[in-house]
Parts: C-alpha cells; sequence; structure tokens
C-alpha cells in the first residue's frame, strides 16, 4: 500500500495572513510540520499544497517538495485531490495533514494509515477521548461518534443532554482518504448536514462513505492566531 501526505497551506487567513511562513524558534511552521510528516514511517512521499509563490519558494528553499495549486478551493481536500490528479505516480492513499500543527506526531499519521487495513474503509480519521468536560459544548471542538468497531456514526460541533459517566471523543482534524474516495468525494454537492454543522466530513456520511475512527491519546497544538505562535514557543522553550 502506497501513501502520501500532502500538506495544504494557504498564504490567505482572516485571523493570520501568511501563516504558514510564521517563525517558531528559527523555523517556520510549514517547514516544521513537514519535518515532523518525514519522520512518519507510513508515507511514502510528503508533498506541500499551496497556492501562494511565496510559501512555493520557501518549502524548495528548505529543501522540501511542493506543488501550486489553485487558490479556488473550497477546502484541504480539494486542494489534495489536485495534487493527486496532477502526479503522474499512483499512490493507494492520501493523508491530508493539517499545515498550522507544527509539532504533529508522527504517530497520529501512521495510526491513520493503519487503518485502512480493512478494504471497505473508504475515509479514516481519529478522535481523542474528552478529559475537559466543557469541551463537550464548545461548538469549536467538534465531536466524533463512533460504533463499538470504530465506523463514524455522525460528527457534531455540540453534544446536546450529555450524560454524565458516558465517554465523548474529540476530532482530530486529520484525514486520510483512498485516492479513488477523494476524487469521488470532491464531486459531491454540499449535504443539508454539512452545511448545518459546517463540518464537510458529514457530506461523506450523507453519502454513505464508510469513515473509520481511530482513537489516539496525542493532542495536537494548531496555531489559529499570531499570540498561538508565542504559546507554542512558551511550551517549547
Amino acid at each position: 500500500m502506497s501513501v502520501i501526505g500532502i500538506i495544504p497551506a494557504r498564504y490567505g487567513s482572516s485571523r493570520f495572513p501568511g501563516k504558514p511562513l510564521a517563525d517558531i524558534l528559527g523555523r517556520s511552521m510549514i517547514q516544521r510540520v513537514y519535518e515532523q510528516c518525514k519522520k512518519a514511517s507510513s508515507l511514502n512521499e510528503v508533498i506541500v499544497a499551496t497556492d501562494d509563490e511565496r510559501i512555493f519558494n520557501h518549502v524548495l528553499g528548505f529543501g522540501g517538495k511542493v506543488i501550486m495549486t489553485s487558490s479556488s478551493h473550497p477546502s484541504g481536500t480539494d486542494r489534495c485531490n489536485e495534487v493527486i490528479q496532477s502526479l503522474t505516480e499512483q499512490y493507494d492513499i492520501a493523508i491530508n495533514i493539517q499545515g498550522d500543527e507544527p509539532y504533529i506526531n508522527p504517530e497520529q499519521i501512521d495510526q491513520v494509515a493503519t487503518l485502512f487495513s480493512s478494504a471497505e474503509v473508504s475515509i479514516a480519521t481519529l478522535a481523542k477521548k474528552i478529559e475537559d468536560k466543557n469541551i463537550i459544548t464548545d461548538i469549536n471542538s467538534p465531536k466524533a461518534i463512533f460504533d463499538a468497531n470504530g465506523i463514524a456514526i455522525n460528527f457534531c460541533r455540540e453534544i446536546e443532554n450529555p450524560i454524565a459517566e458516558k465517554e465523548y471523543f474529540k476530532h482530530i482534524g486529520i484525514y486520510g482518504y483512498r485516492t479513488k474516495t477523494l476524487a469521488e468525494i470532491c464531486k459531491l454537492p454540499p449535504s443539508k448536514n454539512e452545511i448545518k454543522e459546517r463540518l464537510e466530513q458529514l457530506r461523506w456520511l450523507d453519502n454513505n462513505y464508510i469513515i473509520k475512527v481511530g482513537i489516539t491519546t496525542h493532542e495536537g497544538i494548531s496555531v489559529d492566531t499570531p499570540e498561538d505562535i508565542e504559546k507554542i514557543k512558551a511550551q517549547m522553550r
């Protein structure tokens, strides 16, 4: 099974323009993500997918592989698909890796890849048990709901009427797709549930794609604002 890791990296961001190029203790955020991905034993290739020449040239400058993609993509999923369609080499699995988690644990990437051991799995992702009960009602932290076999039933932003003794899981935003599936889901129109919750994975569920959810113990540190960079710097020092 051949696996490619793709890191979508846009320059434009309403809260943090140029975020991929932000310096974190001497290296850009996108370089740190790239270097973490290269540590994943499951990946046969790692490519940054960007829509900006500054990011493109920067990745080339540190020795990384990068492809220029359209600026009109509505999501990182679509950007990943453009990369897959542009390559001459064929891959079985594409893993969409967030470009704003500079210290992503390579074990999470490898774990996503292992979830495709069953032929029925079209898409794979991760979830982490919620320890802080405040997250259950935090709409900015999507939740994953899955059965005893790890097959996704639903994704939502808030658990209504949570049961005290029940376990709930925060969705971790890393996705793996069979490349055939990736091409298919990028042609689908948004579903009603997706529009309501603002979660693209609901489009896939609504169209009967099987999503396997793995449980991780790692909590990623994502960067949304310049202030987040300072917090990460403080932790790493």
